[in-house]
């Protein structure tokens, strides 16, 4: 029996006979004090009564789902066929949805108070799903830059292969070269979708989203396409983009939400008018997560909160290290942003903390950059971020190699840019090994 608390029918609804119990009410509040999602991450939609009274959720691994009866089977495709209202009830088939990822898009919808959410097999895998249901031949992108080279290359090579087109903003635009671009988006054809991404992979840019969606709102009012932004280097902890404009949150859960660089997956929350058609597109080319990749998330959200908190704290210290450095030009670190600036305005309205990724840029150029980071010993060179452990590499020559030099150099993504994702060691010890690092450049 699943313990997933979408799975509410009894055998008494079917038949009426009653041998199941029903999921226990969930506790969302106590003495009229609202629950935060720290707490919530412990068993939210998850009742051990319909486990055997495992404490944790079992991993159902499993293709298929038996039907109570044949009945149970007709309603259930009447739902997915939509010949019956009111949405799918139940479970059928690994590849639409299980009881652990269930669990998991009920507490991660959790952190952003969202209608719903979605998982996926990796990062890459919701964001294509997300594109290629909203998004159709002749249609129009709009979006901020930098992307992550792999979002980039989907819309610019592999849509744009199906007569999608795009036209895009830099991160920290204000509201009037917004308006400029999406002026131009809508002259150009339908605009189906405006993807963000912030702050910006590897510059640590900011995007103005409440900006963003006022300009949607005047210009294209009349289609009111949704507003999707990735979140990965600050959600869900320090900054909630659903409670400024966007209606779809994109996440890598591979990064802080799985924490341990231990798997890959992916995650969408936001409005249920957008996730639905989401939802089928997924349930069509099935790029949902594994039932045990699931549960490994699951694990990992009772700790979020306090490994992003550690994280944060850490960078902190490493960034104040790096900031007095005579090797260093300067540090791209939310935390440094200057009072008057665009960007600390819009750090100040969005966000709650400053992250634990940032962009370091050193003096000189590759050959630098790669001295620094083949000394380091307790970093690891790797891509990836939001682990437990310390990561740098040098975007221009890995992550972002594949993006035109020119761009690459509007973007500033330049050959002195290291980006590093602190993790949860010790400070002091981060703080020693960089220095040693620098020493050696």
């Amino acid at each position: 029996m699943s313990g997933s608390s979408k799975t509410p029918e009894t055998e008494a609804d079917i038949s009426g006979v009653s041998s199941r119990r029903r999921p226990r009410p969930e506790i969302l509040e106590v003495g009229g004090r609202r629950l935060s999602p720290s707490t919530l991450m412990m068993g939210h939609a998850f009742d051990p009564a319909l486990s055997e009274g495992s404490l944790k959720p079992p991993i159902f691994l499993t293709s298929t789902f038996v039907f109570e009866n044949a009945a149970a089977g007709k309603r259930h495709f009447e739902a997915v066929t939509g010949k019956r209202p009111g949405g799918v009830d139940g479970l059928v088939y690994s590849r639409f949805n299980g009881p652990n990822q269930e669990i998991l898009e009920d507490r991660l919808g959790i952190w952003e108070d969202a209608e719903d959410a979605l998982v996926f097999s990796s990062g890459m895998s919701a964001i294509a799903t997300l594109m290629l249901a909203l998004v159709k031949p002749g249609d129009v992108i709009v979006h901020s830059a930098p992307l992550y080279a792999a979002t980039e290359t989907l819309i610019g090579r592999i849509l744009g292969r199906f007569g999608v087109t795009f036209l895009d903003f830099p991160a920290g635009a204000t509201e009037e070269e917004i308006e400029a671009v999406i002026a131009r988006a809508k002259a150009q054809g339908n605009v189906s979708l405006i993807y963000l991404e912030s702050p910006a992979n590897p510059t640590n840019a900011l995007v103005d989203i409440e900006a963003v969606s006022r300009v949607r709102d005047r210009l294209l009012g009349d289609t009111m396409p949704p507003i999707a932004i990735d979140n990965t280097f600050l959600g869900p902890v320090w900054q909630q983009p659903l409670r400024h404009g966007a209606d779809l949150v994109v996440y890598s859960l591979t990064k802080y939400a799985g924490g341990h660089s231990d798997l890959v997956a992916g995650g969408i929350s936001g409005a249920k008018k957008w996730i639905d058609p989401v939802r089928m597109m997924r349930n069509t080319i099935g790029t949902i997560t594994d039932p045990h990749t699931a549960w490994m998330l699951l694990r990992s959200l009772e700790t979020l909160e306090l490994r992003m908190s550690r994280a944060g704290e850490n960078a902190a210290k490493v960034c104040a290290f790096f900031r007095d450095h005579p090797k260093v030009e300067s540090v791209g670190y939310l935390g440094f942003l200057e009072e008057g600036t665009r960007q600390a305005d819009i750090y100040n309205r969005h966000c709650t903390g400053a992250g634990s990724t940032f962009s370091l840029y050193l003096k000189g150029g590759e050959r630098e950059s790669f001295a620094f980071l083949d000394h380091l010993k307790i970093a690891k060179l790797a891509v990836s971020l939001g682990g437990t452990e310390t990561l740098a590499s040098c975007p221009a020559a890995m992550t972002h190699l594949s993006v035109p030099d020119q761009r690459k150099q509007d973007l500033g993504i330049t050959d002195n840019l290291v980006r590093i994702s602190v993790g949860v060691e010790n400070a002091d010890d981060l703080i020693a090994d960089f220095d040693q690092a620098l020493a050696a450049v």
